[in-house]
């Protein structure tokens, strides 16, 4: 009887792990493919003799220095890091607020001003587009640093208070009603008590918020038409053409662009995987 167990359980073991190892390619493998891309000519690629999975056969090493060059990256990058920057600190601070005077200072007002927020999470980039286009050109903020961050933290904080809401209210109301006790006012409960308490769920709207916003391309390719202001995204859709793209660059520029998130991952995987899995938010 245990020898069947233990043969049972093996044959699972094995099953599990060639599941595992079969997801594993099928998340790594294209970022290898696009990488091999990214060192072949245009002609190379589009080549009938060549298969587009294949290794490439001229590795056009320079494909990463004219990218580079001709699209300014430094100053995509620069601009990324801005815009990811300051929505992802303003969004954590504003939704944990609105998710604190929600949760802990209700009034008659707090369902209407929380089903707000929450209907926020029903409208889709597309809707808006248009009219958020001629919103931010009528009041001047058309090709302006704060036109972009305005539309990037209203249109995260719907999710974002949605999730601080539902975890500041497991948060004991007896801590909040004795530092209250003790004359801790509402800003200092909120910056020493809440925030570190809500660190989990913290984490995990950071993660959303960082990788939504390096990836957002819709927004920024209407709200800016000066190179200086432009992001990553756009740099990368340079190189796409509607008559003729130049794949081997646009490769490169993917892989330039993607560069910054792996390395964000590879820092804070630790913290990326204890965000998610202690963010979970009790119904």
């Amino acid at each position: 009887m245990s020898s069947d167990i233990r043969n049972t359980n093996a044959v699972a073991s094995t099953i599990m792990y060639v599941i595992v190892i079969l997801f594993t390619i099928l998340a790594i493998y294209p970022i290898f493919w696009v990488i091999m891309s990214s060192f072949k000519s245009t002609t190379e690629y589009m080549s009938i003799e060549s298969s587009k999975l294949a290794l490439p056969q001229d590795w056009h090493f320079t494909n990463y220095p004219r990218v580079w060059r001709d699209a300014s990256f430094p100053t995509l990058i620069y601009n990324s890091v801005f815009y990811t920057t300051i929505t992802t600190i303003s969004v954590i601070v504003l939704s944990f607020m609105a998710g604190f005077g929600f949760a802990k200072l209700p009034s008659k007002a707090t369902p209407f001003f929380h089903g707000s927020f929450v209907i926020g999470l029903l409208i889709t980039i597309q809707c808006i587009l248009v009219p958020l286009f001629l919103m931010v050109r009528s009041v001047g903020l058309y090709n302006t640093r704060l036109g972009v961050l305005i539309p990037y933290i209203g249109m995260a904080l719907p999710m974002a208070v949605y999730l601080s809401t539902a975890y500041i209210k497991g948060i004991p109301n007896e801590i909040i009603e004795s530092a209250r006790i003790d004359g801790a006012k509402y800003l200092s409960i909120f910056a020493r008590i809440i925030l570190p308490m809500a660190a989990p769920v913290a984490t995990t709207v950071a993660i959303l918020q960082v990788t939504g916003t390096w990836n957002e391309f819709m927004f920024i390719n209407i709200l800016v038409g000066a190179d200086r202001l432009k992001t990553v995204p756009l740099g990368v859709n340079m190189f796409a053409g509607a008559l003729h793209s130049d794949y081997g660059r646009q490769f490169a520029a993917i892989v330039i662009g993607m560069m910054p998130m792996i390395i964000f991952y590879t820092i804070f995987r630790k913290q990326i995987t204890k965000g998610v899995s202690a963010g979970a938010v009790k119904g």
